[in-house]
């Protein structure tokens, strides 16, 4: 896979490139220490996969993305800010690496990369614009609310609810809201770990702890967690169907 590297920092391009000479699927075929050098070359280079950071001079990140013409590569974002960390998921990006890039997280990321390619059996590149990166089952969600921030893994998310155009994440004792859409968090969840339960609720099918029957047919679910999900009768017959009840 090509891989084309923007950041402004000197140092850093160099030390991405030596953690990157461990993944030997991953050609280095360029790099640009700003927006307007990156602009020039890469459309003749034709990378599948862009290490961009966000904060640079004059223009950022995102200035890039607004302006490159499709076909958009992949984008894996580093930077040593984690507040862009929401937009960067809008923009769907494929991870966001923060500064100083730790060896595992950046083999999770191209881990995930390669999985992703595999499940959708699409080219890295895709025409008209950048592709949702869809989630591994066993891939992390960066998630800020307010001041606080996590990167949890999916399988320890057991409730995802629609709050508004939002949806509020149920893991340990935390219920922090993202700003994502709960079709938009559907279509990029492993199909094999998540369920959606009714209009408003989509469960982790390894936190359900009873199942029982309810009205019209149809299913209610008691997760580890505590929560009690009523299913609808078309998605209780799909987890009969799934647990084969």
């Amino acid at each position: 896979m090509k891989a084309f590297l923007i950041d402004d920092e000197r140092l850093a391009r160099t030390e991405l490139r030596r953690l990157l000479a461990k993944h030997p699927e991953i050609e280095i075929i360029g790099e640009a220490a700003n927006v307007t050098d990156a602009l020039s070359l890469i459309p003749a280079a034709a990378p599948d996969l862009l290490f961009l950071d966000i904060s640079m001079p004059r223009r950022n990140g995102f200035d890039l993305l607004e302006t490159l013409p499709p076909p958009h590569p992949r984008v894996i974002f580093t930077t040593a800010h984690d507040t862009f960390a929401i937009r960067a998921f809008e923009v769907n990006a494929l991870d966001y690496l923060l500064k100083p890039i730790n060896p595992v997280r950046l083999a999770a990321a191209l881990g995930r990369l390669q999985l992703d390619d595999e499940k959708n059996k699409t080219p890295a590149v895709a025409k008209g614009g950048p592709v949702p990166a869809s989630f591994g089952a066993e891939g992390r969600v960066f998630i800020k609310d307010g001041d606080r921030c996590w990167l949890v893994p999916l399988r320890s998310l057991r409730l995802i609810e629609a709050e508004g155009k939002h949806t509020r994440l149920h893991f340990d004792e935390s219920k922090p809201l993202l700003f994502r859409s709960l079709t938009a968090m559907e279509e990029r969840l492993p199909a094999e770990l998540f369920l959606r339960a009714n209009r408003n609720q989509i469960v982790n099918l390894n936190w359900i702890e009873n199942i029982e029957p309810w009205f019209s047919g149809s299913l209610r679910v008691r997760l580890r967690g505590g929560e009690e999900i009523e299913l609808s009768r078309r998605q209780s017959q799909t987890l009969r169907e799934r647990l084969g009840l």
